[in-house]
């Protein structure tokens, strides 16, 4: 199964999963961004510590994405670390959503 190339990258899980956190994020993003998929998004924001705080910012449906990705670009630098325990949850989301789309 691993073998398979994702319906959308043409890449298979194996290829994905080498990606780093980061990288699945920015390219999981822009294929939510030209898919203009609110649900995505919320779903990232929901699994960010901090999500509530989050997820008060302005959520108009043409800045969702440049918000989500200050949102988490915020959260990273505020706190000086990466994504910590919501790593493993973020990755499958990200990599999820690669190969669906």
């Amino acid at each position: 199964m691993t073998e398979t190339p994702s319906a959308g990258t043409g890449r298979t899980f194996d290829e994905l999963d080498a990606l780093s956190t980061e990288e699945l994020r920015e390219r999981a993003f822009t294929v939510a961004r030209e898919r203009h998929d609110i649900g995505f998004f919320w779903s990232v924001l929901r699994h960010l510590p901090n999500a509530d705080e989050a997820a008060a910012l302005d959520g108009a449906p043409n800045s969702v994405g440049p918000t989500v990705d200050e949102a988490s670009a915020l959260w990273r630098e505020l706190t000086g670390h990466g994504y910590e325990e919501s790593a493993p949850l973020l990755r499958a989301a990200f990599i999820d959503y690669l190969m669906k789309h």
